[in-house]
């Protein structure tokens, strides 16, 4: 019977250290309980949808630490000598940083998977920044846990730090491919379709954007790779979705002027008219449209070459102006411009009969030109897609589209005006377009006013 009065002597050494641990266990538990509670209307009110994440991951490794923090408590209350009260206490805490980081691994990796498919971004770099992040914590843990024991940290992150300037340094572009793409990803700042231009020239269509490059589909379908590093470095511009859609894209074409001698000359203006009545409407074109295409950087745009040779071979001032000042794009049909033409001269000619000659050698040479349509890699669907192969098409293609549409509709409109009307339905810009006088312009000129109207359409 001995023992059990020794044992009813000393129940206080036993009964305080588990009532200690029972205490505060219930505490424990019911502060947990509670704060689950506040993070759930918390979450309600804002609407914030990592509450679930946040509960899954923490639900069991929570009840881990409420004991060991209970038994702790326990522990430091208890008759254990100082040699058993530090083991425990290395013990204890030891597990309570393993459950802390289940936790924290659980959370992160939660959070991740959670944003990464707000975001849409690719499988791959969801999983590889999980597994990252999980290794980063899981040795910043483990860590913890070894200087709890007094093992020496400082070479294991000697080593670590080795290895991580290594990798930094091997997989330097990868690495920062992966940041890059990571970040515009998650910041919305670019995505699939908008329409953007780099500083360096390259733009089109964003069809991809993963971890490693970003895809561009250019304007004439070739398609464009560039390094997420690369584009994190270089001034983008961003125009955002495609614009209304035309019925039919606008396909560009150019030209290319063969000259030919017809042998036919002209001394005086009987001898011009003469010509002028029989000539086939390519000669018609060569010193009319032509000539004016060949001086397209001068303006106002030049007049003919009937014009010129009156004015310095013939040296009639007068009748020079009067074909000068004939507005060759007014007329829909060669024909209607070679009446025209020959309307003037026989008019001067009955009212001023006096013959004037060229000198030899200054003959009017009259020549023909033979056209080849080209098509070009161009293709536009909406008003962003037109102005920006406005920038990129040679003069040639712009005269083709703007003057010699004229002639070849037969109505007195460019195909741009023609386009913009049918097939997107904005007879507005379109007749702002038809309305630029090409005279007040050089094609250079003509270009960038055809850019800022369509520009400020689109703004």
């Amino acid at each position: 019977m001995d023992w059990i009065g020794r044992a009813l002597q000393r129940w206080p050494d036993v009964a305080v250290p588990a009532g200690v641990f029972v205490a505060f266990l219930l505490l424990a538990l019911w502060l947990r309980r509670a704060g689950y509670r506040l993070l759930a209307r918390w979450a309600k009110r804002t609407g914030w949808q990592g509450y679930q994440v946040l509960v899954r991951s923490t639900r069991g490794p929570s009840l881990y630490l409420c004991l060991i923090v209970s038994l702790l408590l326990g522990m430091e209350v208890s008759i254990l000598g100082p040699g058993w009260k530090a083991a425990a206490s290395r013990g204890l805490w030891s597990l309570f940083i393993l459950a802390l980081a289940a936790a924290a691994i659980g959370l992160a990796r939660g959070l991740i998977q959670l944003y990464a498919g707000k975001s849409e971004l690719p499988p791959s770099v969801t999983l590889l920044a999980s597994n990252v992040v999980s290794v980063a914590l899981l040795v910043t843990f483990l860590l913890m846990v070894l200087d709890i024991w007094g093992v020496p940290t400082s070479p294991l992150l000697l080593v670590l730090g080795v290895m991580a300037a290594v990798t930094l340094l091997v997989f330097r572009d990868v690495l920062g491919g992966l940041v890059a793409g990571m970040h515009l990803s998650t910041s919305g700042q670019i995505k699939v379709g908008d329409y953007i231009k780099l500083e360096g020239g390259e733009e089109g269509y964003v069809t991809e954007l993963n971890w490693r490059n970003i895809r561009l589909e250019a304007l004439d379908a070739s398609t464009v790779i560039i390094p997420n590093h690369k584009l994190s470095q270089s001034k983008v511009v961003n125009y955002g979705r495609p614009l209304k859609k035309a019925r039919e894209p606008f396909r560009f074409y150019s030209h290319l002027h063969l000259t030919e001698l017809t042998r036919l000359k002209a001394a005086n203006l009987q001898e011009l008219l003469g010509v002028l009545k029989k000539a086939p409407d390519s000669v018609i074109y060569y010193h009319t449209h032509h000539f004016i295409e060949e001086h397209h950087y001068l303006t106002p745009e030049p007049p003919n070459d009937f014009a010129v040779w009156v004015e310095d071979a013939l040296g009639d001032d007068v009748l020079g102006e009067r074909l000068a000042s004939l507005d060759t794009f007014e007329f829909p049909t060669l024909g209607a411009l070679r009446e025209r033409l020959v309307g003037i001269i026989e008019e001067h000619v009955s009212r001023d009969p006096r013959p004037r000659e060229a000198a030899p050698g200054r003959e009017f040479h009259f020549l023909r030109s033979v056209s080849t349509i080209l098509p070009l890699p161009y293709v536009a669907h909406d008003l962003r897609e037109f102005v920006e192969v406005l920038r990129l098409v040679s003069p040639g293609s712009l005269f083709f589209h703007i003057f010699e549409a004229r002639l070849r509709l037969s109505k007195g409109l460019n195909d741009f005006s023609i386009w913009i009307d049918d097939n997107l339905g904005d007879p507005e810009l379109a007749a702002q377009i038809a309305r630029l006088d090409p005279y007040n312009y050089t094609l250079g000129g003509l270009r960038s006013a055809l850019i800022q109207l369509i520009e400020k359409r689109i703004k």
